[in-house]
């Protein structure tokens, strides 16, 4: 369990200012156990995979996306080596607007902006220009369609240790077969529980953790002959046909065509 980004008066709290925002970068890995706060919480990494539970949620989150987590949801949390993220506070009154599941949202660049200006904020009352980008923050919050980029995570712990280490390392290309004794159980029963509780088959859950990280990956302007090498592709036309077969466009073209 890491510190919280804000004291833990500040985010149980429904007083106060409409909006928290919390901007962190660390060197070490960040973990969250299981736990509630009387806020909504936007949250999102900067570069790198976080793993977020909530209710019965379960996901891999890239950096171009955030999760929304409502009042009193119970989450939890942890990054894939270091922590670079940040974490919006919603008062609860302010929720009432706001999704009331938890779920996944993209980033938009003005959504982005307007963390980065509301983390500068000291812990006063919010003058007029602060409360307009708080309202900005709800507002973009409120309209952006949630998508589904997620990836549930199995509820078994032999299979969530299968899917946390892939998470760690996707580049690791051993077989079902191969994972099913590194975790002690046979590969048929691996291959059944995949489905059954993550609604992927063990192939299709490796292969959309790696189209999210290499989403992140072209966020950050990685050549896609990198990205292919760092998700343990051969060759980089391999990677390109996954990526078009999955999104419709290619690597290069993919934000091209979302913007």
């Amino acid at each position: 369990m890491t510190k919280p980004l804000i004291s833990t008066e500040r985010v149980q709290s429904s007083t106060g200012p409409m909006v928290i925002a919390s901007v962190l970068n660390s060197p070490s890995e960040r973990t969250s156990a299981p736990h509630r706060h009387a806020r909504g919480q936007l949250l999102g990494a900067r570069r790198g995979l976080l793993t977020v539970a909530a209710a019965d949620h379960h996901w891999v989150v890239p950096a171009t996306h955030a999760v929304w987590i409502p009042p009193d949801c119970v989450h939890g949390l942890r990054s894939h080596g270091p922590f670079h993220g940040w974490s919006v506070y919603v008062a609860a009154p302010a929720c009432v607007d706001l999704p009331g599941q938890p779920c996944i949202i993209a980033i938009s660049g003005l959504l982005r902006e307007a963390v980065d200006r509301a983390a500068t904020w000291g812990e006063g009352p919010m003058d007029q220009r602060q409360e307009r980008i708080a309202q900005l923050l709800l507002d973009e919050i409120a309209v952006l369609p949630a998508e589904p980029l997620g990836l549930p995570l199995p509820l078994d712990p032999r299979l969530r240790r299968i899917s946390q280490a892939l998470a760690d390392d996707l580049a690791d290309n051993r077989s079902l077969a191969e994972w099913a004794q590194w975790a002690g159980l046979s590969g048929r029963t691996l291959a059944r529980r995949f489905v059954s509780e993550t609604g992927f088959s063990f192939s299709q859950w490796r292969q959309r953790a790696r189209l999210l990280r290499a989403l992140e990956l072209l966020a950050a302007d990685v050549p896609v002959t990198t990205i292919a090498l760092q998700l343990g592709y051969d060759n980089v036309s391999a990677f390109i046909a996954m990526f078009r077969r999955a999104l419709g466009v290619t690597p290069g073209r993919y934000f091209i065509a979302a913007s």
